[in-house]
């Protein structure tokens, strides 16, 4: 059990049969009237943010939030396979459960699959992956101005914004929590 005065970022809590995360907390200490705690959760498999105060000696179940890293393996009729290192079990996962920056993530790659009692509920992708340019105009010798941007698709079918001297066929470095270009690796 943990106590409402226990509230600290980051920690998952159960709420009405739910897992929350807290994502910002405050004591609040009044000069008349009682102690409370003001909090902003988030429910960790609707994504809803919700801002709430507790009694400070409110108890509530901790929410056990499993993380597992398991191999991307293909996607098929709307569902996503990834396995299991360890047993090779399958486990499908629903396109709706799937993130943005998934996009990013091709056949191999290695995520960790979010699950609470059970239920699979996200996916995050890897931090950093390196993706092949296979769409994009041509760069012009000398031009290797980074502040200026241009469209280009990746192998996964992502579009990003790349500088002017990248060209097709380059492998690129991205950052899949904000889709943005890093740098251009040695293919």
């Amino acid at each position: 059990m943990l106590y409402a005065s226990d509230f600290r970022k980051g920690i998952t809590f159960e709420l009405n049969g739910e897992p929350h995360v807290i994502l910002d907390f405050q004591h609040v200490k009044p000069g008349k009237g009682a102690a409370f705690v003001r909090t902003k959760t988030k429910n960790v498999i609707t994504g809803a943010v919700t801002e709430k105060s507790y009694n400070p000696s409110a108890k509530f179940p901790t929410a056990y939030i499993e993380r597992k890293e398991m191999v991307y393996s293909y996607s098929d009729d709307g569902l996503y396979y990834f396995m299991d290192q360890e047993t090779f079990d399958m486990v499908p996962v629903s396109e709706a459960d799937l993130s943005d920056n998934f996009r990013f993530v091709k056949e191999n790659d290695v995520c960790r699959i979010l699950s609470y009692k059970g239920k699979v509920f996200g996916v995050e992708p890897p931090t950093f992956v390196t993706l092949e340019v296979v769409k994009t105009d041509p760069g012009f010798k000398g031009n290797t101005a980074t502040n200026t941007l241009k469209p280009a698709t990746l192998e996964t079918g992502a579009e990003i914004r790349v500088p002017l001297f990248i060209n097709e066929g380059d492998m690129i470095r991205i950052d899949t929590r904000t889709g943005e270009y890093l740098e251009r690796c040695k293919g």
